[in-house]
Order: C-alpha cells, then structure tokens, then sequence
C-alpha cells in the first residue's frame, strides 16, 4: 500500500457534506485512467458513493481499523469511516469527519504508518516489544497535538442570504447577472468571481476568488445583504465549500475542462464534484439546473431541496414537460422570448431582442446563461419585473463582465475579446464571430481566431481547441500564456493544439505563435498579421477573436491606443457590425 496523499477537507465536499479527512492510497498493481470521458452506467465510477466492507482490500481494511481505533482513543469522533473507489485503477479512498486540524492529520498519518508495517489494530493482540513502541509513539504524538476546528461557517454564523453557481462556462457571466439583478432591486450584493471579490459591482480585491476563501470573506462582510458565489471546480476538489449550506444553487453545464486533475477524469465524475453546491442546497431553498445537459439534469436525483430547470429548446425536452406537468418551475426560451414556468402559469420575462449579453440573438449561450440567472435570482426572491429589469439594463462590457465577450470596433474590424478555454467556448465564441461576419447571410469578413489555454487541461481538449478554430476561422494564431503552463512545457502546448489544427483541416504551418496576447493582437490589427490574412489590406474587413486569459488590462489599454471603441451590446448596435441582423432590422 503506498500513501497518495492526505487532505483536510474544511467543508462540504464530494464524499460529504461536512469536513473531512481524505485518505487516498494505492494498493498492488495500480493502472492510470483511460477510456471514454462519457463512460456508459456499468463504466461508471460515482466518487461519492462508499465500498461496502467485503470489497476493501486488506491493507484499506486495516487502514479504516487503525482510524477507528485512534479516533476512539483521542476523541475525533463525529460519523464513520467511510471507503470510496477512485477512478484510478488500484486506488482507494478512505475518508472520515474531523474535528481537530492537526490531531486529524497525526491520526491519518499513523493510521497509514501501522497499517503499512502490518501492526494488528486489535486491542487485545499481543505486539511485539518494537510494535508497542512504534503505536506509543504515535499515540504520545496525537496526544500532544493541537486541535484547530475546521473554519467553515455554519449557519448559525451565517447572517445572508447565498446563491452559489457553477458549471463548465457561464459561471461568471451567470454570477454577475444575479448580482446586477439583486443590486438594482436594492440589496447591497457581496459577490466572489474569477476575477475579484467585488461589493455592489466593485472590485475590492482583485485575483481569483472562487474557493472557500472568497467564499468566507464575502459572509464575514458587514456591508452587503447577499451573497452571490461563483464556486469553481479547483476549490472543491482541494479544500471543500466554505460554509455549510445555500438558498439557491445554479448549475450552468458541464463540458470538457480541467479533467486528469485530482482523480477526475470523465463527465459525470466532474458533474458530481460540482454538484456539491446543489446538494448543500436548504430544503425550502432552489437548485437550478441546465434541463438540456444531461450531466446536470441528472443532478436532480440528489438533491434535498426545490428544483427548477432552464432549457433553449422546451418544446423538444421531455424533463420540461414532464417537470412542468407536475407543477414545477422552468425557465425556458421560446419564440424569441424569455419565459418563467410555473406548472401551467407563464410569465414573460423580456425578448431576446432586449437582452445584451445575448447580442442581437447571436450569443445563444448567454440567452442560456440568462435563463440560469434568472432562475437563481428569483430563488432569493427577486420579482419578475426585477430580474427583467436586470437582464435589460446589463452590458457585456470590459466594465460589467470584463473577457466575457467584450466587443470593439477597430474600423471594419470587430475584436472579441473573451476568456474562452476549451471547446464548448471556443464553439460558443466563433458562433457568435460567425453571426457578425454574415451567418446565414454569407460571410462577409474573415475570421481570425487567436487561441490557446492553460497547460493543465488534457490533450484531448487542447487538440479540440484547435481542430475548432481550424474548421471554423479562416486563420488561425496561437498565443501563449506562460504563467498557466501549470507543469507542461510550452512546445507541448502549442504542438498539442497544432495537432488539432491539422486535424480540422489546416496546414501547422500557416499558424504564427505569438508570446503573448497584448502581443499577437497587436500583431493581427497592425502588423504583418493583419495585412497577411485579407490579401495586403490590414484594415479590410473582419472578426478577430482573442481568448484572453493573463493580460486583459494589457489588450483593453491596446484597444484604446489603437482607437477602438466598444460596441454597445443591444440589437441596433450589434446590427451595425452584423449584415444580417441589418437586413432583418430592414425587414
């Protein structure tokens, strides 16, 4: 048996919706993940779900005995020893709650240690004099130790209101619709995004505050009367949730991202961990899930509290109307409208054509995200009027939802400035650069898609990326971000993504690299670039997307420099750059 690692979990996790300790090991031959990413039900792992006892090896067993035992001897008690698969082959979980922060780790690391070296747990088993010395060692060491109390806030602590999102994509843009909506009806909104810890809307610390530690400085505010918490994957699986329960969950999709990392390498292995923030949702509270992944939708199944779903497509999903038969909640878009379901009654929240962050219709993926949205802020109680109001009056601008699909106008070249990372984005982002070229109308501009992401998603994302922007755009730029190689060498990444480019079609070797993303922007507006992709014209017509990740405030002070102004995001300013939505403003 060989230790993997060790891990306090603070708050509600995957295995448990308290804290707990992790306990991971490897036993005999042991076999790294491969298969499909949307496994069948038999190749199914549920990571949550316990081993009955008769399937535990014999060094886990005397591993689980050995907890017992110590946790009994020093008062860490408070619910069983629990024993889960990992997706790995030959690995093993074993976790249990905890009360003492330090006192828990001695005992898991003497658990492990005499376990390993084959010491009987029995307390009635004659040890040799050597045993007797290696378990009094320990048992003085556990002793002696301190004892600090996890620092999730329970809700007897807890003095607001919360609504937690997640997903794949949106979660940003989902978080900071709520928050408009719930500022604008007049509450005071804490709110923890990627980007910063901002209050009413205001950055009052920038860096990426998804985890439990964003989490605990927004519920610790005196200043705001709700909280609105983007919850992302990284903290879950490496500290648990920040506080023990929600009001509301939103939970956008689930898609490829960040998979061979901690254990999670498949779909719905990632949709259970994200799941956390639904199944810490309250009885009387709301999870609102994506009825059109059925990732999410299966969410439903595990959840204590009131569910309501969001669907682009109501007339063709059987949950919905089945859901909506029996009286429950939907939000859905249909016929050019944003609607709430109550059972039989329907209420009109505002037209597609009203709505910015939907851009004329073209970003169908933020109609979805509005939908979330305003499921999760009618959870906390906001009115029809208000969320339609919120939805109304938010811009997509670098101000409200900066790298969230930021457009500007460089004479007839539009940039997209955006913060997509993997495929289901890239597809998004070059959907909507094909509707302001000319969509079904016939392309009027070339595309130019300027891409690239963080060294730690798998190959198969990276390759995905790339095969996209290769069969969508017309040319294809990489930038780097050396601050998120994240463990790869940056020849990886870039020859990973080159792969996907010749397999959707396009030759490596017309593909630049560029540094950096200020860099390769520059260089496709103005220099060689730019006169390169439209036949010597470096101001001809076209669309060029940036996926921008490390150096936004570096690009937004490019676009000044260079005359750029942001297009207002609402139906007449986006038909300025579209033709085809020009033509049916005509019509």
């Amino acid at each position: 048996m060989r230790l993997i690692e060790i891990r306090l979990y603070e708050g509600p996790n995957v295995y448990r919706l308290l804290p707990v300790v992790k306990v991971e090991v490897a036993v005999g031959r042991t076999r790294a993940w491969h298969g499909s990413r949307s496994p069948g039900d038999g190749m199914l792992v549920h990571l949550g779900r316990s081993v009955p006892a008769r399937d535990w090896p014999d060094a886990v067993a005397d591993l689980v005995a050995w907890t017992r035992r110590l946790r009994a001897d020093h008062g860490e008690t408070g619910g069983p020893c629990q024993v889960h698969r990992a997706s790995d082959a030959g690995r093993w979980v074993v976790t249990w709650p905890w009360s003492g922060a330090e006192r828990a780790r001695l005992i898991a690391e003497a658990s492990f240690d005499l376990a390993t070296r084959s010491v009987h747990p029995g307390r009635r088993v004659r040890l040799t004099g050597t045993q007797q010395r290696v378990v009094d060692r320990w048992t003085e060491r556990i002793a002696g130790a301190r004892a600090t109390p996890p620092s999730w806030i329970r809700d007897a602590d807890r003095r607001m209101p919360v609504v937690s999102i997640t997903g794949t994509n949106g979660k940003s843009t989902v978080t900071r619709l709520i928050t408009h909506i719930l500022l604008r009806a007049g509450h005071h909104v804490g709110t923890t995004t990627s980007d910063g810890i901002l209050v009413d809307e205001r950055v009052v610390d920038a860096g990426d505050w998804t985890g439990p530690g964003g989490a605990a400085a927004i519920l610790r505010r005196g200043d705001v009367d709700v909280a609105v918490l983007e919850t992302a994957r990284g903290g879950l699986v490496l500290k648990g949730m920040g506080y023990e329960s929600n009001e509301a969950s939103v939970f956008t999709n689930i898609s490829s991202d960040h998979l061979d990392l901690q254990g999670i390498h498949t779909l719905p292995e990632l949709a259970e961990v994200k799941s956390t923030i639904c199944r810490i949702t309250k009885p009387d509270g709301w999870t609102v899930l994506n009825a059109d992944d059925p990732f999410v939708a299966a969410v439903a199944r595990r959840v204590r509290c009131r569910v309501a779903y969001f669907s682009l497509d109501p007339d063709a999903s059987p949950l919905i109307a089945r859901h909506r038969r029996e009286g429950g909640r939907c939000f859905v878009l249909r016929r050019g409208r944003l609607l709430e379901w109550n059972g039989a009654d329907e209420h009109e929240l505002l037209d597609v054509a009203d709505l910015p962050v939907a851009l004329g219709g073209l970003a169908r993926h933020n109609v979805a995200n509005a939908l979330a949205a305003a499921g999760g802020a009618r959870a906390l109680g906001a009115t029809l009027d208000q969320v339609g109001d919120g939805l109304r009056h938010f811009r997509p601008s670098a101000d409200l939802s900066p790298g969230r699909l930021n457009l500007f106008q460089l004479g007839r070249r539009t940039v997209i400035v955006d913060f997509a990372h993997n495929e289901a984005g890239t597809t998004a982002i070059l959907d909507v650069a094909a509707g302001i070229a000319g969509g079904a109308a016939g392309r009027a501009a070339p595309i130019t898609a300027i891409i690239g992401t963080a060294g730690d998603r798998p190959d198969d994302t990276l390759r995905g990326i790339g095969r996209i922007a290769a069969e969508r755009a017309q040319r294809v730029v990489i930038k780097e971000t050396p601050m998120y190689l994240r463990g790869r060498s940056r020849e990886s990444v870039i020859d990973t993504i080159l792969d996907g480019v010749a397999e959707g079609g396009m030759d490596p070797a017309r593909v630049p690299v560029y540094e950096g993303e200020a860099m390769a922007l520059e260089a496709e507006l103005v220099g060689a670039g730019g006169a390169g992709a439209n036949g010597g014209r470096a101001d001809g017509p076209r669309v060029v997307i940036l996926f921008c990740h490390a150096e936004r405030e570096a690009v937004f002070t490019l676009l000044g420099r260079l005359g750029a102004r942001q297009v207002d995001a609402t139906t007449h300013g986006i038909a300025e750059l579209s033709p085809r939505l020009a033509d049916q403003r005509r019509r």
